[in-house]
């Protein structure tokens, strides 16, 4: 039975775990959640995930939510991006590190400076933001000088986790250029043989709200 994969393209985290199982050659099929309109405040999205979050993982009865679960049932299945065994706790380290230092901040940033009237977007908390984000930059770009991938020599779901939010278009305070070390191992992950950008893997992106 395929997989299913409910997301939205402009959901980074939700992209970290369609890219996984798409890289791996998983069955999977991505489900779009239709988030700008309310689809995870209603009772239904709720029954599926208390959380009221993206991404969500279905296969033959089963419910994986988050997305670092997801990344690493599709490496028990598939075997696949997983490290080497030796190497398994510096991949857990980093996707850790990635959920609190890095994708949850440059998500809620991207948020405050995109998808909200402008307005209503704090520049205090945003400015505030993208200073702790500068030290997750420079942490990450000090990691990979003389490296290729996260962990080992070669890519695994560290990777694939902090990547979650740098191949958006949507300013929010990164800019590849700056740190050339990120820059060379993102061209590294955008080679790897069937990637694709977010809004080409899952559906719904700006544009797409914009005609409707």
């Amino acid at each position: 039975m395929t997989a299913r994969l409910h997301c939205f393209g402009e959901s980074g985290n939700a992209y970290k775990a369609a890219l996984t199982l798409e890289l791996s050659g998983y069955d999977w099929q991505p489900v779009f959640v239709d988030f700008f309109n309310g689809a995870t405040r209603t009772p239904e999205f709720r029954k599926l995930n208390v959380m009221g979050e993206v991404p969500v993982f279905e296969e033959d009865g089963r419910v994986l939510t988050q997305s670092g679960a997801i990344m690493y049932h599709v490496v028990e299945r598939t075997g696949k991006f997983g490290g080497r065994p030796e190497d398994r706790e510096e991949v857990l380290r980093w996707v850790l590190w990635d959920n609190h230092k890095l994708s949850s901040q440059a998500g809620m940033t991207r948020f405050l400076m995109n998808f909200l009237p402008p307005e209503k977007r704090p520049a205090e908390v945003i400015a505030f933001m993208q200073g702790r984000l500068r030290n997750a930059y420079a942490a990450l770009d000090q990691h990979l000088k003389g490296r290729d991938w996260i962990v080992g020599d070669g890519p695994t779901i560290a990777d694939f986790s902090c990547c979650g939010y740098l191949f958006y278009p949507e300013p929010f305070g990164f800019d590849r250029t700056d740190w050339p070390n990120i820059d060379r191992w993102l061209d590294n992950v955008s080679s790897l043989p069937g990637w694709k950008h977010p809004y080409d893997l899952m559906p719904g992106n700006p544009s797409d709200r914009a005609q409707n």
